[in-house]
């Protein structure tokens, strides 16, 4: 996480020493069960026979977990199991943000510049690089009815399995236990409870009768020109309109003014400068997640790994977490074997290695979304990269520093199984469509003007993104 803008604090950070992890034992009955959990999407014998040795070369975006990650650590057991065969899995980490990670990628793959054999997309992206024929379809047993029916369909495109779900992601509320217990609210805990927006706003007013020391406004969220905004503004559409997407089954535009008024008024309510910080209009996941930190606030809008970094600056009193008000929106990324992959085969055992059972656990116990429901409710389905987490103080699954978050008596998060998951079951899709990169921008700039000095009104901001949208995705 980068650092604010200057004059700001930045959340603080617990000291972390690299800790070497023993994998003997615990690692070879990890591997014999990671092969035998990946189901039926691996390859055949004949699938790899005419493989290339080498390099099994996976891009991929930087790894939340930090240095010598979660990511990093799979691979890692893969390779050991492949030591002997041939073949090798390299992680490779793409620089920049998302956009630019994208560039890179499709840059890469279009002329053949870089030898890519498996590619992590983000959830959008999936599309736009089938469309292109960049990755190949995969078998439909590749994504197995364990993965989360909502998630699963982000892997999909045209009636194809073009990817696997390997980490997943979405909107999730975050809360100040000790503000709510301050203003005598009688639920101090909302873990459990799916608040409306007007719920939040009367939680809000009782917190502002007398606001703590530090406190400005009721909460904040990511509302800076980039996919931040659109995707609140997408879980603000869709819980203004059941059923409503924007995008049809090709990837064109096909909404209308009526449900884009119904949700640019729902936007309006939840971005209200009675509740929401100024400085969420110019704010990224880094900066509202100092504001709450520091205590700003007393609600905030953000994805599951903010669970983790709020509980090593804040203590479990302070910090709380429920489903977001209305629909929240899948974030994301799937596992794809590139097209120009000489080694496609032993690429797709890869895939299935890193998106098992096993492997899912390891990444919802270090801190991401797992994609499959056994990992937040089997309980014998556990990771063995490292001792198993649970009691505090425990060494972190990313093999650094000291694990503060809070964990179920199974060592999993402890708002995995009842918070966690059930957003990911109710979460809606990002529109779906090649054009992807076009509707985001088209989408933020055209949303612009409601947090400017003078918004137009509902009805003209309407028109005005509904004739944009017909122009950038057809209709």
């Amino acid at each position: 996480m980068t650092a604010p803008a200057t004059g700001r604090t930045a959340v603080r950070r617990t000291p972390r020493t690299r800790r070497a992890l023993a994998l003997l034992a615990p690692l070879l009955l990890l591997l014999g069960t990671l092969a035998g959990c990946t189901g039926g999407g691996g390859p055949g014998p004949e699938d790899t026979a005419h493989d290339e040795p080498g390099d099994i070369v996976v891009a991929s975006g930087r790894d939340v977990t930090g240095k010598n990650g979660i990511r990093q650590r799979l691979i890692d057991a893969w390779n050991r199991e492949h030591q002997d065969d041939g073949f090798r899995a390299r992680l490779v980490e793409l620089p920049g943000s998302a956009d630019a990670q994208r560039s890179q990628l499709l840059g890469a793959l279009q002329s053949g510049s870089a030898d890519y054999d498996v590619v992590n997309l983000d959830v959008t992206w999936v599309p736009e690089f089938a469309a292109a024929r960049l990755i190949r379809a995969l078998p439909e047993n590749m994504i197995e009815k364990d993965v989360v029916p909502a998630v699963a369909d982000t892997a999909r495109w045209d009636g194809k399995v073009y990817a696997v779900p390997f980490n997943s992601d979405v909107g999730l509320l975050y809360y100040r236990p000790d503000y709510l217990r301050a203003a005598h609210v009688r639920r101090g805990d909302l873990t459990r409870v799916h608040l409306s927006w007007e719920q939040v706003q009367n939680l809000v007013r009782d917190v502002g009768k007398k606001p703590p020391r530090g406190y400005e406004k009721g909460w904040t969220t990511q509302l800076a020109a980039y996919e931040g905004r659109t995707v609140n503004a997408l879980e603000a559409f869709a819980s203004a309109t059941e059923g409503f997407t924007l995008t049809g089954k090709d990837g064109r535009y096909e909404g209308n003014v009526t449900e884009l008024m119904a949700g640019i008024a729902e936007l309006g309510k939840r971005t209200d400068e009675l509740y929401t910080l100024g400085d969420a209009v110019r704010s990224h996941e880094d900066t509202s997640l100092d504001d709450f930190a520091e205590g700003r606030t007393a609600f905030l809008r953000h994805w599951p790994s903010a669970y983790r970094t709020l509980h090593e600056t804040l203590s479990e009193s302070q910090v709380g977490v429920t489903r977001l008000p209305g629909h929240a929106v899948l974030g994301g990324q799937n596992l794809a074997v590139t097209a120009s992959s000489p080694r496609a085969g032993t690429a797709r055992e890869l895939v299935a290695f890193l998106t098992g059972k096993e492997s899912e656990r390891c990444l919802l116990d270090a801190g991401f979304a797992a994609t499959r429901a056994s990992a937040y409710k089997d309980d014998h389905v556990t990771c063995r990269l490292a001792d198993g987490p649970g009691a505090a103080p425990t060494p972190s699954p990313t093999g650094e520093g000291t694990d503060h978050m809070p964990r179920d008596r199974h060592g999993r998060p402890a708002y995995a199984e009842h918070t966690l998951l059930p957003a990911l079951e109710s979460a809606v899709q990002r529109p779906r469509t090649p054009l992807y990169g076009a509707f985001t921008q088209t989408f933020t700039a055209a949303l612009g003007p409601l947090f400017g000095d003078s918004p137009p009104g509902d009805a003209v901001l309407a028109r005005r993104l509904d004739a944009a949208l017909r122009e950038a995705l057809g209709d």
